[in-house]
């Protein structure tokens, strides 16, 4: 542990009937921001230090992630955005800035559509809308070549099983293999990633998370279904060379929100964008999320 991790605290908290393990620094405003698949907490490493010094920062890890609890269901978005409604309330607040990378980015414009009195402001790194993601996996061949691990985890069991078996050569595929800039993942950093996805039921829940969204029951309920504005202040920071998702997940974005809007392309930058160019991600956020503090 470095000496900047000795001032971060850890918290458990309840919410939705579920523990979060949370890591918090600072004070004011409450800034949330929430990680994707298959990371945990740390993957904000080089943003809570910064950001702490305007606002109160809160990590959680996910529902099923590292030290969170594991229950056996509860994946699908309506729940894992009450979970983190739920977060607000229990740390004494009304609203938060939340700010959502990959998996917790779609959980995050879940949450801005459906509960936007919970939200001051929202920041969306390389993460689709979860009605873009659905119309493009039905539409857009390029977009199914790159998502095929999708389609491989709906398979029961086998996915998690195959994946413990090559934990480390996973890791490393993923994180070093499908970033740009691979500086970003040195072997002592996958080595954590690792850790944290060989705890008991971790692998099973994060795969959980697309077994849901892809789901009968979740395509039933979308299709044909148009999405309701996002009302709140947003801004996307999207790297370029994303392997994972095409870049035709900017377009049109300024249609699903009715509020002010910014889109900012990363150019030399992959789909871990907080790790890849941290201080240009930290530098947008502050500025984005000062705003709010301003305009009162």
């Amino acid at each position: 542990m470095t000496a900047l991790e000795t001032t971060w605290e850890h918290h458990y908290i309840e919410t939705n009937r579920i523990r979060l393990h949370c890591v918090t620094q600072g004070e004011g405003e409450l800034v949330l921001l929430l990680h994707g698949f298959p990371e945990f907490w740390y993957s904000w490493r080089y943003q809570i230090p910064a950001l702490s010094r305007y606002f109160k920062v809160v990590v959680p890890d996910l529902r099923g992630y590292n030290d969170s609890d594991k229950p056996e269901n509860g994946y699908d978005l309506d729940t894992l955005s009450a979970d983190i409604k739920g977060l607000i309330e229990n740390l004494g607040y009304v609203k938060a800035h939340i700010v959502g990378h990959d998996w917790g980015g779609a959980i995050a414009w879940h949450l801005a559509e459906k509960c936007p009195n919970s939200l001051e402001r929202l920041a969306i790194l390389n993460a689709p809308h979860p009605y873009q993601w659905l119309h493009e996996m039905s539409s857009n061949l390029d977009q199914l070549r790159r998502s095929w691990y999708v389609l491989a985890f709906q398979v029961p069991g086998i996915p998690e099983w195959l994946i413990h078996q090559n934990l480390k050569d996973f890791v490393k595929k993923v994180f070093q293999e499908q970033a740009i800039r691979k500086g970003a993942f040195t072997s002592e950093l996958t080595k954590i990633y690792q850790e944290a996805l060989e705890k008991p039921g971790v692998l099973s829940a994060a795969i959980n998370y697309y077994r849901q969204l892809m789901s009968p029951q979740s395509w039933l309920h979308n299709w044909g279904r148009s999405p309701i504005p996002v009302t709140v202040p947003t801004l996307v920071l999207w790297g370029e060379e994303d392997s994972f998702l095409s870049n035709k997940f900017t377009e049109g974005l300024d249609r699903l929100v009715k509020a002010p809007f910014k889109l900012k392309l990363v150019p030399h930058c992959g789909h871990w964008i907080q790790q890849e160019v941290p201080y240009l991600v930290n530098r947008e956020l502050i500025n984005f999320l000062r705003q709010s503090s301003n305009e009162k």
